[in-house]
C-alpha cells in the first residue's frame, strides 16, 4: 500500500524570527525540523512512501536539504496561506488518500503507527491533543457522533475539546470535496477553513485521533522550539 505523505513548507515563518524557512529550524539532536519529519516517515513507510513537499519561501534550500522527495511550488507563498499549498499538493496528488502535515510539526514517531489502521480503513482523520487548549491554536468541537465539528483558532477555549496538531489524513473518498473548499476558500485562509467546509456542506465526516499520549509541538515561537527539544530527550 502507498503511503502518500505531504509536508507544508512554504510558509516564512515570521513569529519565530529566523531568516530561513522554519522547517529548516535546527533542533537539540542537530537534525532540523523537516529532517526529523522525513525520517520520521521513512522509518515508518520505507519504500511505500511517496512524499511531496510544498515549498515557497527560499525553497532551493529545502530542495537541497531533502533531494529525494517531490516537490509543489507555491509561487504566491507571500500572500497565500496554507489552504493553497494544500491545494498545490493535492491536485499533485495520485489516487488515494493523503496524509498531510504541517511543516513546522516535531512529533512521536510513535504516532505514525497509531495512524496505520486509519490510513488502511481510507478514514478521513484530525489529529487531536485534548491535553491542553491555547487561544492560539486550532482548536475543535465534536458533534453528537463524536466526529469533528468545528476546527478554527476562533472556537472558544471554554467550549473546545482540544486542540488540533497538524497532522491530517483525507481518504480517497473525501479528496474531491477537500480539494473542491482548497479552491473556494480565500488565499489568507488555512486549510481547516476548507475542512469546515466539507463538513457543513458536503456531510464529510472526520475522526478526532487523539494523541496525547505522545508528543507533538507545532513550533510557532521560540517557547515552542524549547518544548520540542524538550521532547526530543
Amino acid at each position: 500500500m502507498e503511503i502518500q505523505a505531504v509536508i507544508l513548507a512554504a510558509g516564512m515563518g515570521t513569529r519565530l524570527a529566523r531568516p530561513h524557512p522554519k522547517p529548516m529550524t535546527e533542533l537539540s539532536d542537530g537534525r532540523t525540523i523537516m529532517h526529523q519529519q522525513v525520517q520520521n516517515l521513512q522509518n515508518k513507510f520505507g519504500n511505500k512512501l511517496r512524499l511531496t513537499i510544498a515549498v515557497g519561501f527560499k525553497l532551493e534550500m529545502i530542495l537541497e536539504h531533502v533531494p529525494n522527495a517531490s516537490f509543489v511550488y507555491n509561487e504566491i507563498f507571500d500572500q497565500t496561506n496554507t489552504s493553497k499549498s494544500l491545494l498545490k499538493a493535492v491536485r499533485n496528488s495520485a489516487k488515494g488518500g493523503v496524509l498531510w502535515m504541517n511543516g513546522d510539526v516535531v512529533f512521536d514517531p510513535e504516532i505514525l503507527g497509531m495512524l496505520m489502521p486509519y490510513i488502511q480503513r481510507d478514514e478521513s482523520f484530525i489529529t487531536v491533543d485534548i491535553s491542553s487548549v491555547s487561544d492560539e491554536e486550532v482548536k475543535y468541537t465534536t458533534d453528537a457522533d463524536g466526529k469533528i465539528l468545528e476546527l478554527s483558532k476562533i472556537v472558544p477555549a471554554d467550549v473546545a475539546q482540544g486542540e488540533a496538531v497538524g497532522i491530517n489524513f483525507v481518504g480517497s473518498k473525501d479528496k474531491e470535496k477537500l480539494l473542491n473548499r482548497l479552491i473556494e476558500v480565500d488565499d489568507q485562509d488555512y486549510f481547516e477553513k476548507a475542512i469546515e467546509l466539507t463538513i457543513k456542506q458536503d456531510d464529510v465526516k472526520w475522526t478526532p485521533v487523539d494523541i496525547s499520549d505522545f508528543y507533538a509541538v507545532e513550533v510557532d515561537f521560540p517557547d515552542d522550539l524549547v518544548r520540542a527539544n524538550a521532547s526530543l530527550v
